[in-house]
């Protein structure tokens, strides 16, 4: 029996009014894209009480993952598949979520390494107006971690250099686990450079240097041993990426002003609709 004959609720979500759009970005997943895919459709089925879409965003896949994609879209209505020919995670977010129409717009990674009981109090931060940027974060003295040392190690290093560098406040910049209010993605996606997996430390940087609120909620997390991130090429890249934006904020060239008003300011006219 599948676990989605547990719940008689998966079709809940075909409301006009999407509340989130959860996007899974996907390159190459066809060995675990179905059962990820269902997994999530059945929890937030029948524990999530918002409604919501799941949108499955490839981008660039050369195995079998579109086609599975196309299936799941058209096996279960609360989800969507979208295909990108241009690779890159961050790339495939930002497209995703620009067209989004949901209320909150958020994100998690296929290989499901974060609980996602974590996923509704992440989304209510947003949706009742507490916060406009929600991150789940390992390294919290409450979150619970399963992870090799040398990960372990390049991820608290990689923390370090941010605040030492960038001196931001959040804790855990590449949490596959993250969401944000449409009208904040909406000011801050133009300003983002980055189409890889930089893109997570960028918007956080900008949200927090445009005064947004940045809610953090720890998670229990355990480490995907098939994990298709290139860890010296990406590390590489994210430190070229930190310089960039520390050079770029040193010399004010990212104009942030007004963003946290503008956000408000918006919120309070859809909350009136």
């Amino acid at each position: 029996m599948s676990t989605l004959d547990r719940c008689d609720s998966v079709d809940r979500d075909v409301a006009v009014d999407i509340a989130v759009d959860v996007i899974v970005p996907v390159f190459n997943e066809a060995t675990v894209l179905a059962r990820s895919i269902e997994q999530i459709v059945n929890y937030l089925s029948c524990n999530f009480p918002y409604t919501f879409k799941i949108t499955i965003a490839d981008n660039g896949s050369n195995d079998d993952t579109w086609a599975i994609a196309q299936d799941l879209a058209k096996r279960f209505p609360a989800v969507r598949a979208r295909h990108f020919d241009r690779k890159g995670r961050g790339y495939a977010l930002r497209a995703s979520w620009t067209m989004s129409s949901a209320r909150v717009v958020a994100y998690m990674d296929v290989d499901l390494s974060t609980d996602l009981r974590a996923f509704t109090p992440l989304i209510a931060a947003l949706l009742t107006g507490h916060s406009d940027v929600a991150i789940g974060t390992r390294l919290n003295r409450h979150s619970h971690v399963s992870r090799g040392l040398r990960r372990e190690i390049i991820s608290r290093t990689y923390n370090f250099l941010l605040h030492r560098i960038l001196h931001v406040g959040f804790t855990d910049a590449q949490c596959g686990f993250k969401a944000l209010t449409r009208l904040a993605a909406r000011e801050l996606l133009p300003l983002i450079e980055d189409n890889e997996w930089f893109f997570d430390t960028e918007l956080l940087v900008l949200a927090e240097r445009a005064g947004l609120r940045i809610y953090e909620i720890p998670v229990n997390w355990i480490d995907d041993p098939d994990s298709r991130v290139e860890i010296a090429k990406t590390a590489a890249s994210d430190l070229r990426g930190i310089m960039r934006v520390h050079s770029k904020l040193s010399f004010k060239a990212i104009r942030l002003d007004g963003i946290a008003e503008r956000s408000g300011r918006l919120s309070d006219v859809e909350d009136r609709k």
